[in-house]
């Protein structure tokens, strides 16, 4: 079951000063029962990183104990054969969602567990370079969702939580909820 999944857009500079253009940043909540994630999902994210196509930025797991209580889940329990390959990248951008933290959980069932994937789009990353080699920057990098659309105010608390946590700049948050509204 996937609970939830969001958009968020990233560029950085080097240490000296130079664009390192980076690809769109996306992170997704998908639940599971018990410990299906070693046998049913982590394949197939294995395959995704095999094609180079994402990179993984964060993986954490938590799981509703009995009595209620969220609870992070270490990594090697929930993939103990280590099946998606994943480091830690040194350049891990600030603002990153915590699993503990995210409210979709608030929804999970008892006895049921909760991966966080992020990621960052690989393949959109020459397509970012060469728009800020020539004076532009991504903008918007946003997904369709598959029931047809968010509603005004889902629209406006996701943006609300992006400017919260530093993602976007108040010029940004204005300029989007300016677009939101006049839609």
């Amino acid at each position: 079951m996937l609970l939830s999944i969001h958009h968020l857009s990233r560029s950085t500079t080097s240490g000296e000063g130079r664009i390192v253009a980076v690809g769109p940043v996306e992170y997704l909540v998908v639940t599971f029962p018990g410990g299906r994630f070693a046998d049913a999902i982590a394949p197939v994210l294995a395959d995704a990183v095999a094609s180079e196509a994402v990179r993984i930025l964060d993986l954490a797991f938590a799981r509703r104990a009995t009595g209620g209580a969220v609870e992070q889940v270490e990594r090697g329990e929930m993939d103990p054969q280590g099946l998606v390959p994943f480091d830690p990248p040194d350049d891990r951008p600030a603002g990153l969602p915590r699993i503990t933290e995210l409210g979709a959980l608030e929804g999970l069932p008892e006895g049921s567990a909760a991966a966080l994937i992020v990621w960052e789009d690989l393949w959109s990353v020459p397509l970012t370079r060469v728009a800020e080699e020539a004076g532009g920057r991504l903008l918007a990098h946003e997904k369709v969702p598959a029931d047809g659309g968010d509603d005004v105010i889902t629209l406006l608390e996701r943006l609300a939580d992006l400017k919260q946590r530093g993602i976007l700049t108040d010029e940004e948050f204005s300029a989007q909820k300016t677009r939101i509204l006049a839609d």
